[in-house]
């Protein structure tokens, strides 16, 4: 069994198609150069761990209640450690992110349901994001809260540009960032001196009243967050994995140990933060210290070094920056699993910026600034509340044989899985109970909110979490896109070659079109009929169409015809087909128009630049239409 081969069943569709299988791990040497291969992946789920928003509930559990919650930061981190190697395995093995694993156990109608959770916990995700980098520019240089989230929209292109570099260069800014944080906090603490004794303490279990639950959940959700289990299924793809057993194990194996080191890492600043915020406010007597903007104030009086609030804030900052990588990176990854729907990467960071945005400059108008602190931690909770939604179909699909082989976690594995997640849906649960008894003591008049609205939506959540946990074992789709990693041959047969009798060749008047007619012309043949296609761009031809008549039709149309006589002259039978605005759109009309066998068109090879000016062409088109594509470079 060592050598057989483990092949996907599926290639039409990958998580992160840009960057999939693109870094090369077969690579000679001894361990830690084979390690140095496969690190990098955690690094980019882990700063989802050290977010802005996880800021807000460390020093809310830390001024609160000193070092009594440090032993939730713990086992928050040991769950995470064991779903992000679940999460990995889903990936490696599988090839599948968990956005697509679900669609693949679930009725279309529930992953409808799961994929609204998924976005909102991403919003809930970036809104972190972006208050921590409002707050972080305030602290360093005085801007309001409101121009801070205003300006924190033009990251949108940040992604696109460090995607563009490689994936081993977006992992190696992330881990730049990362070690600013992680120093930033590592001179905070020796400042601080905290207590040892206290400390240990603090890994004793306790939750002293309903408000350290309610924070505690906010930790839970903040470590543990929803979107990094998408995140880091997807992320493990980039590596190219021997398909055999060993191959497999040592992937495995290997991402293990890297999200062990990344996690941990992790572990460190959100103990940091805690410790610093017992050590120095809970110490002090600075118990209501939940905003940001207050533990920076308060950290150079108590601590005595004017440098202490600006390596906060530069933390703070950076933490942002990181996590705003992840935030979009889960939400392409989400919409392109649950509804195999993919968009401009651009569109996707804006539409995902604007959601985390909006509501937050509609909060600190009306509310003022003050209120951020709140809202930190409320988005962290939120995130808590969804964790069921993932982390079950996750444990659902590593434990499936029929899924993952002879890969399927083992018994303590599974069993580890099950009580976390009973355990985060329990807790959740009870603060829900809590919550709503809260907001009809004090709703008044307005109860009928909570009976006609809130509870409904809860109960039928609720209701969706069980169909989510005991519909795989009913066996509903038992048998429906199983994808295990060994696939499935079901033979060859000869068939027919098939024969194109009409062509569609899409022609941009380049260097590629010779090449583009060559291929076109060697599948068709002189039997068959060319259409040659081409779309002018002017601004009069988007305005006016088939109407225009300006330099730029006649100088298009005058080309596409020398061509046309050129190919007639050879012996074929060619047309010329004008369209009017983007190719991304004319191309696709026409050849729906015409009726055509398949489409030829050129790679246009653009970078980045070009691309975010002209868009992608090719997989604009190729999406648009129903019949084949070859795609000439």
């Amino acid at each position: 069994m060592k050598n057989k081969t483990y092949h996907k069943i599926d290639d039409s569709e990958v998580s992160l198609s840009e960057v999939n299988n693109s870094v090369e791990t077969n690579v000679k040497g001894g361990f830690w150069k084979r390690l140095l291969a496969f690190l990098g992946p955690a690094y980019l789920v882990s700063v989802g761990y050290m977010d802005p928003g996880n800021w807000a509930t460390d020093l809310a559990g830390g001024s609160k209640f000193g070092y009594s919650l440090l032993w939730v930061l713990v086992m928050s981190n040991l769950i995470a450690l064991l779903l992000q190697s679940m999460s990995a395995r889903l990936g490696i093995v599988a090839q599948r992110d968990l956005a697509q694993a679900s669609r693949d156990l679930y009725h279309p109608a529930a992953n409808i349901f799961n994929y609204i959770l998924a976005e909102i916990a991403i919003a809930a995700t970036d809104l972190a994001e972006v208050l921590g980098m409002a707050i972080g520019l305030q602290l360093l240089f005085g801007l309001p809260l409101v121009w801070g989230v205003a300006i924190s929209v033009f990251d949108t292109f940040l992604l696109m540009l460090l995607m563009n570099w490689g994936i081993r260069k977006l992992e190696a800014f992330i881990l730049g960032l990362i070690a600013v944080i992680g120093g930033a906090f590592a001179i905070q603490m020796y400042l601080a001196q905290p207590s040892l004794t206290g400390i240990a303490s603090g890994l004793i279990p306790s939750i002293p009243n309903s408000e350290a639950l309610f924070i505690a959940i906010g930790i839970i959700g903040a470590t543990v967050m929803p979107h990094n289990l998408y995140l880091h299924s997807a992320l493990v793809q980039t590596r190219k994995v021997e398909r055999t057993q060993e191959g497999l194990r040592r992937a495995i194996r290997f991402n293990i140990v890297d999200s062990a080191i990344a996690l941990n890492l992790a572990l460190f600043v959100n103990a940091a933060i805690l410790i610093l915020a017992a050590s120095v406010f809970y110490k002090n007597g600075h118990a209501s210290v939940t905003e940001i903007q207050d533990a920076h104030r308060l950290l150079e009086p108590l601590l005595g070094k004017s440098y202490a609030p600006v390596l906060f804030a530069v933390a703070l900052i950076a933490a942002g920056q990181s996590s705003t990588v992840t935030g979009t990176l889960a939400g392409q990854i989400v919409m392109e699993g649950y509804l195999r729907l993919r968009i401009a990467p651009w569109l996707r960071r804006i539409i995902t910026r604007l959601l985390a945005v909006i509501p937050a400059l509609i909060v600190i108008v009306t509310m003022g600034e003050s209120a951020t602190g709140d809202m930190l931690v409320l988005s962290q909770v939120i995130l808590s509340m969804q964790l069921g939604f993932a982390i079950i179909p996750l444990l659902h699909y590593v434990s499936s044989k029929s899924r993952m082989g002879n890969f399927a976690v083992g018994f303590w594995t599974k069993l580890a899985g099950w009580v976390s997640a009973t355990l985060i849906v329990v807790l959740n649960i009870n603060l829900v109970v809590q919550k709503i008894s809260e907001w009809l003591s004090a709703a008044n008049a307005h109860t009928w909110v909570i009976y006609g609205i809130v509870i409904p939506l809860l109960l039928f959540a609720g209701f969706m979490l069980l169909y989510i946990t005991i519909g795989p074992w009913l066996g509903a789709r038992r048998e429906r896109h199983l994808h295990a990693p060994h696939g499935v041959f079901t033979g060859l047969s000869e068939e027919p070659m098939p024969e194109y009798k009409e062509l569609a060749v899409a022609l941009d008047f380049t260097e590629t079109d010779k090449k583009t007619l060559l291929h076109a012309l060697h599948l068709g043949g002189k039997d068959a009929e060319y259409f040659l296609i081409h779309a002018i761009e002017s601004v009069g031809a988007v305005v006016m169409g088939a109407d225009i008549r300006d330099a730029e039709h006649h100088v298009d149309e005058d080309t596409l015809q020398q061509y046309v006589q050129a190919l007639r002259e050879m012996g074929y039978r060619a047309e010329a087909v004008i369209g009017y605005g983007s190719p991304r759109k004319a191309i696709p009309k026409l050849v729906t128009e015409k009726g055509v066998d398949i489409l030829v068109m050129g790679a246009h090879g653009h970078k980045l630049l070009k691309d975010l000016v002209f868009g992608a062409t090719v997989d604009a088109v190729r999406h648009a239409v129903k019949i084949p594509v070859l795609v000439v470079r």
